[in-house]
């Protein structure tokens, strides 16, 4: 069986095409600059890349071209529409209403559309356009949404409760529901079977650690606790968005510089984090660089974000009674060794013995061990791939 995976913005639409007998990736591409003039699709296939320069008024429109290229001569994979089983859909925010994948009806188009943009106002609506779009070029073929927040849905009401009144969150679905939720399951599940255990005896601690950081506290498989909120503002500071704010600070700002709510909310999403507090960049290669070269903000950025990082750490094996693997992943966990470093040393005495000369190993794309071999507790690299998640959680609906 082969499945489509199609991760919608609200200009750009992504997708890759699984093979789902070997999980390989046959084609994958990117519409860009939908709406917008200058549109474009980047397309791999058979070996091949191909740019198609094509007016993309619309995502069905974009939908349409990339089934072309899964069908063209020279670097498409498919000889018919027929050999996709399936389209699985990203889908960021899920609230209460969805708690795993979900097949789509008419029913759920409507819940997701009246119930749930409210909760992602900048995700959700691009990633419903684009199902919509893909109901109308792809009759017939089964749609199945796959959510940020799903793997989060095992949290305990102590865990993802805030301390408002309970009838408010009753009435507001106000709580915590996490972000990143398929790059944290694939990396706990994946950890477990390198380690040759199975999930359900491992305590593990996963660090995606991108733009967005999100850590999560996997306890025999299922997530108990994690970093993010009720948006994907919470937790620790990251490349632009401020992490976890004293609420009475948000409104002493707000006051005093003049901003309305929506306006702050910006503010803590767009102009805060590591850029903020660095005053050079969001990029954490800029910050190495300015660090090591004597720039003290660019390392009071890397120190509080290591610090954070390493608080959840700690708090999650105190959480889950015990930690055996410590995972780190996404685009700074897979590639920034001084992160990975600055978080891991001082955590001895939770029987972590980190492993230096293997940290600073360029990365390959491999799962990689950061601990020496007789760590009580295994650090790994493991390289995300949210895309193969949504391909399985599609196949297994069908």
């Amino acid at each position: 069986m082969k499945i489509l995976v199609i991760n919608a913005g609200s200009s750009s639409l992504k997708y890759q095409l699984f093979d789902m007998e070997t999980e390989k990736v046959l084609a994958k591409g990117g519409c860009e600059r939908i709406g917008i003039s200058g549109s474009l699709l980047k397309a791999k296939g058979n070996g091949s890349e191909k740019v198609y320069e094509q007016d993309m008024p619309n995502h069905k429109v974009a939908i349409k071209l990339v089934l072309d290229a899964l069908l063209d001569k020279e670097i498409g994979v498919i000889k018919s529409m027929k050999e996709i089983g399936a389209v699985g859909h990203r889908v960021v925010a899920s609230g209460e209403y969805f708690k795993k994948a979900t097949l789509v009806t008419p029913e759920v188009m409507k819940t997701l559309e009246e119930k749930t943009f409210e909760l992602g106002p900048l995700h959700n609506p691009a990633a419903a356009t684009g199902v919509r779009a893909c109901l109308d070029v792809m009759q017939g073929t089964p749609m199945v949404l796959v959510f940020d927040t799903s793997f989060h849905s095992t949290m305990p009401p102590k865990a993802f409760l805030y301390g408002i009144n309970y009838d408010d969150y009753k009435k507001y679905s106000v709580r915590k529901y996490g972000a990143h939720g398929t790059s944290h399951k694939y990396v706990s599940q994946t950890a477990a079977k390198f380690l040759g255990k199975k999930p359900e005896e491992l305590k593990i601690v996963t660090c995606h650690l991108g733009n967005g950081s999100s850590i999560s506290a996997v306890d025999g498989g299922i997530c108990v606790d994690t970093s993010m909120g009720f948006t994907p503002l919470a937790g620790v500071l990251m490349g632009t968005r401020s992490g976890d704010v004293d609420a009475s600070a948000v409104e002493f700002l707000a006051r005093k510089k003049g901003l309305n709510h929506a306006d702050m909310v910006t503010y803590l999403n767009k102009q805060c984090g590591v850029a903020g507090i660095s005053g050079v960049s969001s990029d954490f290669r800029d910050l190495c660089a300015g660090a090591e070269g004597g720039n003290e903000r660019c390392r009071l950025a890397l120190d509080m974000f290591a610090y954070q990082t390493k608080k959840f750490i700690g708090s999650y094996a105190a959480v889950m009674g015990g930690l055996d693997c410590i995972v780190f992943t996404a685009g700074i966990g897979e590639n920034t060794p001084t992160v990975r470093a600055d978080v891991c040393h001082g955590l001895e005495f939770l029987g972590v013995k980190f492993d230096d000369k293997a940290n600073d190993v360029k990365n390959d794309g491999s799962i990689r061990v950061l601990s020496t071999k007789d760590s009580k507790v295994t650090v790994l690299v493991i390289p995300t791939n949210e895309e193969l998640v949504i391909a399985r959680e599609t196949a297994e609906l069908l």
